[in-house]
């Protein structure tokens, strides 16, 4: 009779992989972003913009100015500046000049090698320094460890003890008579204790704010050897001889 309930070739049988019918739900342990407030707004609704107030702001000292301590020019008021046109006199501008090389600065003569073929030349390198055959340490260079005493290398030793020496403190030698006298302690500030009167120092004098750079003077300037705005007489330099046996350099510019 109990294979007539089922039909078929089915039976219950255990699953083979889990099912999640098997397994009961996780409860409330997800929650729900909420709709209200700015920290943590559900995306998917709009959120309105969000504002915060401000704490109160810190009192100022009553002694925050430092006092008739600058000294104001006279010349600023208000309106700014009331002083009349003042010019100075500045140095003479440097002018750069390109030193270029003259006709002695070349010698034609040794550029035969890098024209016409020449045979090779070698020269001749100092010896190399070897290496040295005694610098592995000697015999004399190692020691064992000792065999005697608390420390042995690869040995057992028994527990050894030291004498320690006397302590001076409350020993035959120990002097108690040894106090501070009365010139021992310092008197103590009146000021401390009571109202203490005002005290005033006194500043350096303010300089005024001025260029202290060294100005050149008018004897510090040449107008008489200007010769950049100035015509000036032909200057000619002299070359050096060359041979008419020897053959010019020719370089092909393509």
């Amino acid at each position: 009779m109990a294979e007539e309930v089922w039909v078929g070739t089915w039976r219950p049988h255990r699953p083979r992989g889990p099912i999640m019918a098997l397994y009961s739900s996780p409860g409330p342990k997800y929650l729900i972003p909420p709709t209200m407030g700015f920290v943590k707004h559900t995306p998917t609704k709009l959120r309105a913009p969000a504002y915060s107030f401000r704490g109160a702001p810190m009192l100022l000292a009553e002694n925050c100015s430092p006092g008739p301590r600058y000294s104001v020019n006279s010349k600023i008021l208000r309106t700014g500046k009331d002083l009349g046109p003042a010019y100075s006199i500045l140095g003479r501008y440097h002018t750069k000049t390109t030193l270029t090389p003259g006709p002695g600065d070349y010698f034609p003569e040794k550029s035969t090698k890098h024209v016409f073929d020449s045979a090779p030349s070698h020269s001749i390198s100092a010896r190399t320094k070897t290496f040295r055959v005694d610098s592995t340490p000697g015999p004399a260079a190692y020691m064992l460890p000792m065999v005697m005493g608390p420390h042995t290398v690869g040995k057992v030793s028994q527990p050894s003890f030291s004498i320690k020496g006397r302590s001076k403190l409350g020993s035959f030698s120990d002097d108690l008579h040894k106090t501070p006298g009365p010139a021992a302690y310092h008197q103590t500030d009146v000021q401390v204790t009571k109202f203490k009167a005002p005290q005033y120092t006194m500043a350096a004098r303010v300089e005024p704010p001025g260029d202290k750079t060294l100005k050149p003077g008018p004897g510090a300037h040449s107008p008489e050897k200007v010769t950049m705005t100035k015509p000036c007489a032909p200057v000619v330099s002299f070359g050096i001889k060359h041979s008419d046996y020897m053959t010019p350099l020719v370089v092909d510019v393509d």
